[in-house]
Formats: structure tokens, C-alpha cells, sequence
């Protein structure tokens, strides 16, 4: 009876698990600002238990690409999709060769207005200081991340942009603040032990060491916004660029120093989701 009981849960748990892929999006594919087309992966197709999945949004009133790229941004092709995808694939690849997770080749796009976000439990945005997103938007984060999801936010720098990011986080999380976490936060030290707290700074800003060097965007500071348990649920990296990082991580002529922060940095973040 009690093997047959394990046989019973294992085939109810395969049932589960089937079920809740076959409700995830199929994976889909955008043109970016940088890369309009990248070659697919042989096992693109492989399910798998964690995914890099890319937040997609509306830019705001200092996107830096208006005028340049003003289409639908539900199409590509507009702010959300800087350093998409190589980006996501680069880091989904040092993952598959740094840990034991099982890995996805390639990212999943998703749209907080399409309801998905939930089945993807980490969720990546890059240029958050120049993003528009919607009241809608920033409820459906808030739930997202009040249900155990977590949330990157990434590569926004100096006091402008901050402000920008800073007021919708509020719109999402009014009752919960931004803070600086310390070097001794357990999320610096799940995998990696992250002592040194280096400003990454993206490609085109590696002589300055900066991007808007006048307006705040000198010095590394690494916050979160916490659930009410204490959890961090909105990690993020203000004043760096981890999706440069990682675009770039192939590149001789980008420092090896600080792809290796931001890759150890962002499996520390996924081993931490997995976790807690």
C-alpha cells in the first residue's frame, strides 16, 4: 500500500507539474533596440525549472530612445528591450554552468498586463529610471511580489532617474519602503559571498566608471524593498548596469572584474528567490 500511495503522489505531482506549464506563454521572441534578430537555441524548447524572464513596459516622459524607437512597445523594438536578449541568454548560460538549476536557454518576455507574470517566479526589468509603467502595472507587481514573486530592477543612475523609479515604486508599495541592504543580508551570501559592493558600471560608461556622474550616478548601492515578513521582494541595483554585465561577458574589452560581480550577484539573487 505505501508504495503504491508514493506511485499515486508521483504521477498526481507529474499531473501538477504538466499542468502548470501548459498554462505558461509559449516562449516569444521581439526585435530590440540593439539586436533585431539572435539565432535560437537547440533546446529552446526545454522545460525547465527556472526561466530569465524580461518585465516588458511603456517607457516614460525621459526615455532615452523616444524619438529613435517610438513603436508599440508590446511589439519590441522600445526601451524595455536594451541588452535583449543577449543579455539573458549570457547570464541563463553562466547559470547552467555555475550551479545545478536546472536552466532554460532562452528568456521569457512578459507583460504584466497579460496576466502571466505569476508562473515566471523572478522578473527582470532593465532602465527602470526611464519606464512608464501604468497604475495597472504597478498593482500587478504588487501582487506579484506580495505572492513570493521577486523583482530585479536594474540599470537605472543619478538622482533624476532614481526619482522616476522611486515614484512608482511607490504607486506599487506605499506601505513598504526602499532601503540599503547590508553587506551581511543573507541575499550576498546564499551561493557567493559578496563582501565588496562594486558599481558596475554599463559599456558605453566604462572611462567614466559612471553614468550620470553629475546628477548622482557615482557610487554603488544595492536596496530592496521587503514583504512584510522581511523578505526581500524588489532587489535593486541602482547606479549599475548587471544587464551590461552580462551582455558583455564574452567581451575581452569589457573587465572581467565586474561580469564576474554581476554573475555571482544575480545567482546569489536566484538561489535567494528559490529560497526564501
Amino acid at each position: 500500500m505505501r508504495r503504491s500511495g508514493w506511485a499515486l503522489a508521483a504521477v498526481l505531482l507529474a499531473v501538477f507539474c504538466g499542468t502548470l506549464a501548459a498554462w505558461q506563454r509559449p516562449f516569444r521572441q521581439f526585435p530590440g533596440v540593439e539586436y533585431e534578430q539572435f539565432e535560437l537555441t537547440p533546446d529552446w524548447q526545454e522545460q525547465t525549472e527556472w526561466v530569465f524572464a524580461r518585465m516588458m513596459f511603456p517607457g516614460g516622459w525621459n526615455d532615452g530612445y523616444r524619438g529613435r524607437f517610438d513603436g508599440d512597445w508590446r511589439l519590441g523594438m522600445t526601451l524595455w528591450t536594451q541588452d535583449y536578449p543577449r543579455a539573458d541568454r549570457h547570464f541563463s548560460e553562466a547559470v547552467r554552468r555555475l550551479t545545478r538549476i536546472h536552466v532554460r536557454s532562452v528568456e521569457q518576455p512578459v507583460n504584466l498586463d497579460e496576466g502571466d507574470a505569476y508562473d515566471w517566479p523572478w522578473l527582470y526589468a532593465v532602465q527602470v529610471g526611464e519606464w512608464g509603467i501604468t497604475d495597472q502595472q504597478a498593482k500587478e507587481l504588487r501582487e506579484y511580489c506580495l505572492r513570493g514573486g521577486f523583482f530585479i530592477a536594474d540599470d537605472f543612475h543619478g538622482n533624476t532617474e532614481y526619482q522616476v523609479f522611486a515614484e512608482s515604486m511607490k504607486r506599487a508599495f506605499p506601505d513598504f519602503p526602499i532601503e540599503e541592504m547590508a553587506e551581511e543580508d543573507p541575499i550576498f551570501h546564499t551561493v557567493y559571498d559578496m563582501k565588496e559592493k562594486l558599481q558596475v558600471p554599463g559599456a558605453a560608461h566604462l572611462r567614466v566608471g559612471a553614468k550620470n556622474p553629475n546628477d548622482g550616478g557615482i557610487g554603488a548601492h544595492w536596496k530592496a524593498i521587503r514583504d512584510p515578513k522581511g523578505r526581500v521582494m524588489v532587489a535593486i541595483s541602482y547606479n549599475s548596469d548587471l544587464g551590461d554585465a552580462w551582455e558583455w561577458a564574452d567581451e575581452a574589452s569589457y573587465p572581467e572584474r565586474f561580469s564576474s560581480v554581476a554573475i555571482r550577484l544575480g545567482v546569489n539573487y536566484i538561489v535567494y528567490a528559490m529560497t526564501h
